[in-house]
């Protein structure tokens, strides 16, 4: 066998041809024929199983000459992320129900398998393998093309350490179709939890929710087609809530989003009633109110808030709102818009949610391998804005596809100098550009129509296409100058057609632009943020009113455009790897091969200029340096270390090897390898090489061990038998040393005892002594005790019989003394008890300190009736005098105003009464400590008697102005109460009197000595809140000044007033005040102004 006759069985034994760089010859119908043969054959995927044994074993040792298949793809992708520190990205593209979230599955389900084991590394790829299903329950749906059609687009980019063990994840989604929430067509499903929901929920979780099982009973939900073959909801429903508790959801969230979607569904059953308006205008009202209540019940709405949000529309404009009502149509616009809206927030806070559990912990670099599934290329009869931006796309993956392969492979042979004929393929930038040009694109055009101030319909959207882009090649509609089909039907007036790298698209222009402005009323958002459920508040945060932006929001077309950008550059940092999923048959059957579906998708794909490129080009490339590193141990002369330069090493190496020249070509910089077979020659005689070094390896660890076992053996050797002889001799001493000390034991044992036998009969010999001693002493003692005995009872005898002679001759003796005297020692000795028990009792029964108590004990006998009274008298004197001994020197004087007032007041004026339970406080502005009034404490002299703010009575119309009223022993002070600057000083000798009324006013004139220099601008008419004080306090100041007059003190009804140069009367009348219970003034004319004293209940 020759150099390159190597083992090919998997190449040799197979169906057909499974890597199409090596089919011979290459055509289109070649290319068809040999799909067809591996597909009549089931060779389209792999053999054998994931988590088989003997397919585990057979890939591992097999790696690199595996079919080209989605595993090994992976497998590719996943080596070079570890081993060559390269980011990788794997783009499966395809058409709708062509198979490309199934192989999404599998690429994730092999890279869990491959990679690393253990507690944590298996928590995150469960994590991340159960991501799968949750997404696919709220993201998926049944469509005429796949039962299991992906609605939105999936990124995932996976996170792996230095081992290559997977970290975490982060998900990127894309452009929900939100639209199918509220309608599908005809032979279409919405979104798989719906039904999940409805069939797998128990009773009690439906009762929670306030769902019925029956589909019919939601109108979101189409019912031709509910019940699909071979999907059993009810298990899946299951499924979905076991995988959202292993991604980490926590109950009250699985409940929330339950909730969320169940609101929903009955959001669709709200239905609206035409009603017209007095005015003529036209208004919606909510037909049945049942389901509209249980929405809000289920979202902790209240019902009207969201009912006026069904009816009406407030429109924002800088400082002005305007508020108009909603037809039937907005209101159902209106409620779907709110629907699709709920809808698609609740799932991005999904992604985000399981972002946040499958996301890496460390902070550490990690190296990333992204897997997109997005949606395919979709050709409907009926293709809306949803099929234009997911063609769109498809147009970009397809020009990165361009770049990243064709164009950058045939441009990396010019650079590197390698002979390379060109080869021609399409170039899908034009088409890109046609529809994301920021100018002339046909999203700028859209986002510009719906910016367009005045009527904006999808009509002039159209009407603008058909000026803008006329000319494009690729762009057709009735009336564009490039347009061929004036008189063919098939294009309709409203629809316009692109030419897209896939094929001819019809779009009909009806929705774009709503669909484009995506516009949830204000009022729904600001409705939805006052919910009481724990997760509406986060999906809606622009409904708050303490944040209203009235900026309007981005599009729906640029946001898209954004995110797809944003994609393309996340993709070009990575290593690309492509999984093409061709779709056999529009039936969704098995066993059905279509040639024409099958052949349309070869050439929109580009599989054959690929294949021609590849075929053209070279398979595999490699720097010198890396490839030197890899496969220097093949030769003599370049291991172990290659002192040249690395091309001279590559060179010397691949003849060495004696490879053919025609296999391979130098580069300037790499290496490049034509045939896959010479990579797989090289890897094999890699593998021998390091077998057979590891061998090497082994066997000169072998001997080291077995050597420093032995010498290990020989060391402890030693010092077992030096810790043994030590041991045996220890032993030995042990046993004399026990012998010895038995034998001594034995003789001080025997002298012991004779000593103990010696001790015994001396201790025996003394207690006998002492025995017989002490019984003779107690003979004796006992002998005198009861002689003694004897001796003291015949004396005892004697006395007490002597006694009771005594006691006779006394009792006969003043028997008759005892008789005449009786009756008055009896009396005497019962009025001392008697009178010794009533103080007793007047000691406990005393009442309390209070000198305002009256109460006293009960007299209990008629003859201590003085007594009583004086003990009364002296007790109330003594109370008193303990009470008044606790007054301070403040409170008496309180006291003394207190009594003085009464005095003055007292059965005179109205007021009186209700100031006597409040304390005169004097400074009621603490004037000394505000430091508002800072500068008017500086400018009295004395001491602040009294401060309180009174309202100064204005002559012209009876009304009040605030003035600070200061008192001192020597004047009173008017100031303004805002800025302190003092308005009048009169001293109190030039005050004659003081009025007042005898109603429950607060009115009082200061009436001043005529021709005195403070009576210029007249007398004084004030009101104070605290008048009984005020009046008291100017009295008592008059009274204790000895070269002062007593200050007049008037009470009346009427009193006069000096104004400057007039009098006035000031009149007080009962009646009742227009502003309730105030005390009002006005001015009658003018001599007379009028005081109204609201009537007393």
């Amino acid at each position: 066998m020759s150099v390159m006759e190597v083992k090919t069985s998997l190449l040799d034994n197979m169906i057909g041809v499974g890597d199409m760089v090596l089919l011979e010859p290459l055509s289109e119908d070649s290319f068809l024929e040999n799909l067809r043969n591996r597909f009549d054959h089931n060779e389209i995927y792999v053999m054998g199983y994931v988590g088989s044994e003997a397919w585990w074993s057979h890939f591992k040792a097999n790696a690199l000459r595996l079919l080209p298949c989605s595993y090994a793809l992976a497998d590719e992708a996943y080596r070079s992320l570890r081993d060559q520190d390269k980011d990788q990205c794997i783009l499966i593209t395809g058409e709708s129900g062509a198979g490309k979230t199934e192989a999404s599955k599998l690429v994730m389900s092999y890279v869990a398998a491959v990679c690393g084991k253990g507690q944590e590394v298996n928590k995150v790829k469960e994590q991340l393998l159960q991501s799968n299903p949750v997404l696919e329950a709220f993201g998926n749906a049944k469509t005429v093309r796949n039962d299991n059609s992906s609605r939105f687009g999936k990124y995932m980019d996976i996170e792996f350490d230095f081992k290559g063990d997977p970290l975490g994840g982060v998900i990127s989604n894309y452009l929900l179709e939100k639209s199918r929430v509220v309608k599908q067509p005809r032979g279409e499903r919405n979104f798989h939890i719906f039904y999940q929901l409805l069939s797998g929920a128990s009773e009690d979780t439906l009762k929670k929710l306030k769902l019925d099982r029956d589909f019919s009973k939601y109108n979101y939900l189409s019912l031709d087609s509910a019940a699909v073959n071979g999907l059993d909801d009810a298990a899946n429903f299951r499924t979905v809530r076991n995988a959202m508790q292993i991604v980490g959801f926590m109950e009250d969230e699985v409940q929330s989003v339950l909730e969320l979607v169940a609101a929903v569904l009955k959001l669709g059953n709200i239905e609206f009633k035409h009603e017209s308006r007095c005015n003529g205008t036209d208004e919606s009202r909510i037909k049945d109110k049942n389901d509209l209540k249980e929405m809000c019940e289920l979202l902790g709405i209240e019902q009207s808030v969201l009912e006026r949000a069904f009816s009406y529309r407030t429109v924002e404009a800088k400082m002005e709102k305007v508020s108009t009502t909603l037809n039937v149509a907005q209101a159902y616009y209106a409620r779907d818009a709110l629907a699709k809206n709920l809808y698609s927030r609740l799932f991005s806070w999904l992604v985000t949610r399981i972002n946040e559990s499958i996301k890496a912990q460390t902070k550490a670099r990690h190296k990333v391998m992204g897997v997109l599934d997005i949606y395919g290329f979709e050709i409907f009869e009926d293709n809306s804005f949803e099929q234009f931006i997911i063609n769109y796309c498809n147009e970009k993956l397809q020009q990165i596809f361009i770049e990243l392969t064709l164009r950058e492979e045939q441009e990396e042979y010019v650079r590197e100098g390698i002979e390379w004929t060109n080869i021609e393929y399409f170039n899908n930038a034009i088409i890109c550009d046609l529809i994301e040009n920021n100018q002339n694109g046909i999203l700028a055009m859209l986002d510009e129509e719906c910016l367009r101030p005045g009527t904006v319909t999808d009509e002039t959207f159209l009407d603008k296409l058909n000026t803008i882009c006329a000319e494009h090649q690729h762009f057709e509609s009735r009336l564009s100058k490039n347009s061929k089909f004036l008189t063919d039907h098939s294009l309709p007036h409203n629809c316009f057609r692109i030419q897209h790298y896939a094929g001819k698209v019809l779009y009909r222009v009806e929705g774009f632009v709503d669909k484009n402005n995506d516009l949830l009323y204000r009022d729904l958002s600001q409705a939805m943020y006052k919910a009481n459920h724990s997760l509406i508040k986060q999906l809606f945060p622009e409904g708050n009113p303490a944040k209203v932006n009235l900026k309007r929001p981005p599009t729906a077309g640029s946001q898209f455009k954004t995110s797809v950008g944003t994609l393309m550059k996340n993709l070009q940092t990575k290593n690309p790897n492509y999984i093409r999923c061709i779709k056999p048959n529009d039936k969704k059957a098995s066993h059905i091969f279509t040639d024409s579906l099958v052949r349309h998708q070869v050439r929109y794909l580009g599989l054959m200029e690929n294949v021609r490129v590849r075929r053209a080009g070279y398979a595999f490339r490699q720097a010198y340096e890396p490839c030197l590193e890899r496969y220097k141990m093949l030769c003599k002369n370049t291991w172990p270390h290659w002192r040249g330069p690395a091309r001279e090493g590559v060179e010397v190496l691949m003849a060495d090897l004696q490879v053919p020249a025609e296999e391979f070509s130098y580069g300037r910089s790499k290496i490049f390898i034509r045939n896959p077979r010479t990579l797989f020659f090289l890897e094999e005689r890699r593998r021998q090489c390091l077998q057979d070094l590891a061998t090497l390896i082994q066997k000169i660890y072998r001997g080291w061990k077995c050597r420093s076992h032995f010498l290990l053996l020989k060391k402890s050797q030693i010092v077992v038998a030096a810790w043994y002889r030590r041991y045996a001799q220890q032993k030995k001493y042990q046993k004399i040393k026990s012998a010895t000390t038995v034998v001594q034991s034995y003789a001080r044992g025997w002298q012991a005892r004779k000593l103990l036998r010696e001790l015994k009969y001396q201790k025996r010999c003394e207690e006998a002594v002492t025995t017989i001693a002490a019984y003779w002493h107690g003979t004796q003692a006992r002998r005198e005790l009861r002689r003694l005995k004897e001796e003291a009872r015949r004396k005892h005898a004697v006395a007490v019989i002597w006694a009771y002679w005594q006691g006779l001759k006394v009792r006969r003796e003043y028997r008759k003394f005892f008789r005449a005297n009786a009756g008055k020692k009896i009396y005497d000795f019962t009025i001392q008890r008697i009178m010794q028990k009533y103080f007793l009792g007047l000691k406990s029964s005393l009442p309390s300190m209070s000198p305002v108590d009256r109460s006293w004990p009960a007299r209990p006998y008629l003859f201590l009736d003085g007594v009583h009274t004086e003990l009364r008298k002296i007790f109330h004197l003594w109370r008193c005098k303990k009470y008044r001994g606790q007054f301070t020197e403040e409170k008496k004087a309180v006291y003394e105003e207190k009594l003085e007032a009464s005095e003055i007041f007292k059965d005179k004026k109205a007021l009186y009464p209700s100031s006597v339970s409040q304390p005169f406080k004097g400074d009621y502005l603490e004037i000394s400590k505000n430091p508002k009034y800072q500068k008017l404490s500086s400018a009295v002299d004395d001491k602040v008697l009294l401060a309180d703010v009174v309202n100064k009575i204005n002559r012209a119309n009876g009304k009040g102005t605030a003035r600070i009223f200061l008192l001192t022993k020597k004047n009173f002070v008017l100031a303004d109460q805002k800025t302190g600057q003092v308005k009048a000083s009169v001293p109190l000798p030039d005050l004659t009197s003081v009025s007042v009324s005898t109603q429950s006013d607060g009115f009082f004139a200061l009436k001043l000595k005529e021709g005195s220099a403070s009576a210029v601008k007249g007398d004084f008419l004030l009101s104070s809140e605290h008048l009984i004080e005020i009046i008291t306090k100017l009295h008592r100041i008059g009274a204790t000044t000895a070269d002062r007059e007593q200050l007049n003190i008037d009470i009346s009804d009427e009193f006069l007033v000096q104004f400057k140069q007039d009098k006035v009367c000031v009149k007080f009348i009962q009646a009742t005040p227009k502003n309730g219970n105030t005390v009002a003034c006005k001015r009658k004319n003018n001599r007379l102004l009028e005081v109204s004293v609201p009537t007393s209940p």
